[in-house]
């Protein structure tokens, strides 16, 4: 693939044309990057995380109350549920839109993959209204910043706190758990140092684990009553020094930021994470050579996720033409054919694309795991899948046939990297709609 279609369609959300990165995609792609560039996401109006946690209390209140008032089938939607389907489709639709419009698509694909790296989903009551406060918080303002901010302020966003289980996670010997006979919760530790930092093969132990956790006591959030923030509580705190990775942390809350600066600056994490960012960015294969680049320019620059971007994107290899493409992941395949067709997201598309992406398997907000969504190509390539991917296609082509001349689209789009056999097929095509159709399901525009 040339260098402007990779640019374009490969690390970015595609193109209408390649006139946007120009004779000099790189420059292009490396401008996004800069200090004040990106393009500025307007939140005005959307759910905060504090406003969030109060409305998720006010809701399971709400339903602890209708449950113990009534059999489930009496049980109707009250105010605060209609409020959070309100709030979670004004931030979603708004997410969308500003993929769909952003002039710095690769800056938003880089926002993106942090978001899914520190994963929280909507898949149980605590997290309904957090998920979307959570990227806009501690996730999209830090994505170009040193790596310990983002960290610290996904790990001790309420978001995490809750969707991993450190709100009620208490020390055995603290006051609180020595008095209601309630102990230790392992999930944020584990994933901290699993997902988030070292990676599976980081050189931790089940002692780590457990010193992590242990050290996490304290920072919790309240669901009801609360202010809607993240805050430590002595009382829940497991007394004591703790040994992590063989340095000692002392009690108290200081405690959490020296080991988070540590786990943003071990080797292990450069390593892993290097790896993670070639995986989405260049291959399913990554070659080395780009992972040792990336891994040393974190080391060197103290985990400077800036300086790491312009390691990526300065790289002979993630401009290869030999790395195979990716295909798209569904949330990426729906809005790449928005942005192409210039398209904007209206009540009707939000319906559209949310039932779309259930259908694909990429339910909005609903990561299957803490692992977040996979970014392997095999990973959605089943049978059903790309089947469903080209009905999606043909029902898209058919609301939108006059959007756009596909003939000519693919043309722009993709230039000499158009295939032959995909120009014939939009060429002979009856209507516009099925040379629509055709365009949005064939390889070329389903991959990246």
């Amino acid at each position: 693939m040339q260098a402007a279609a990779l640019a374009a369609h490969r690390f970015g959300y595609s193109e209408t044309s390649l006139r946007g990165p120009g004779s000099d995609p790189r420059a292009w792609v490396l401008a996004q990057f800069a200090p004040g560039a990106q393009t500025p996401f307007d939140a005005s109006g959307l759910l905060d995380g504090p406003a969030a946690l109060r409305l998720t209390g006010e809701l399971l209140r709400g339903a602890a109350a209708s449950a113990a008032a009534a059999s489930a089938t009496e049980i109707r939607p009250d105010a605060q549920a209609l409020a959070l389907r309100r709030a979670n489709r004004a931030a979603l639709q708004r997410r969308w839109q500003h993929i769909i419009t952003t002039e710095t698509p690769v800056a938003e694909r880089w926002v993106q993959f942090w978001a899914n790296h520190c994963c929280v989903a909507a898949t149980k009551g605590a997290t309904r209204a957090l998920v979307w406060p959570h990227e806009n918080e501690a996730i999209r303002p830090l994505a170009f910043g040193r790596f310990s901010a983002l960290l610290r302020a996904s790990t001790l966003h309420p978001a995490m706190l809750l969707y991993l289980d450190n709100a009620q996670s208490m020390g055995p010997q603290s006051r609180a758990g020595l008095r209601r006979e309630r102990g230790l919760n392992e999930n944020l530790a584990r994933e901290l140092l699993e997902l988030h930092t070292l990676g599976v093969n980081g050189g931790y132990s089940q002692a780590d684990v457990t010193e992590t956790a242990r050290l996490l006591t304290g920072w919790t959030v309240r669901l009801q009553g609360g202010d809607g923030r993240a805050s430590f509580q002595p009382a829940l705190h497991q007394p004591g020094p703790k040994t992590v990775l063989g340095r000692r942390y002392p009690e108290g809350p200081e405690a959490l930021d020296q080991l988070l600066q540590d786990l943003a600056l071990h080797p292990a994490t450069a390593r892993h994470l290097a790896g993670k960012l070639a995986l989405h960015f260049v291959s399913d294969t990554p070659p080395p050579a780009l992972v040792d680049a990336l891994a040393r320019r974190w080391r060197e620059s103290g985990g400077d996720l800036r300086q790491v971007a312009q390691a990526l994107f300065e790289h002979p290899a993630t401009w290869s033409p030999q790395n195979p493409p990716k295909l798209k992941r569904p949330e990426e395949l729906l809005l790449s054919a928005h942005r192409q067709l210039k398209l904007p997201l209206g009540e009707r598309e939000l319906d559209a694309g949310m039932q779309t992406l259930t259908a694909l398997g990429q339910a909005p907000g609903r990561a299957p795991s803490p692992q977040g969504w996979p970014d392997r190509s095999e990973d959605w390539l089943s049978p059903d899948a790309l089947l469903k991917r080209v009905q999606w296609a043909e029902r898209f082509a058919q609301r939108h046939a006059q959007a756009a001349d596909a003939r000519a689209l693919a043309r722009l789009a993709l230039g000499e990297d158009l295939g032959e056999s995909t120009r014939q097929q939009i060429e002979r095509a009856a209507d516009g709609a099925q040379a629509l159709a055709l365009w949005l399901a064939s390889p070329e525009f389903q991959r990246r």
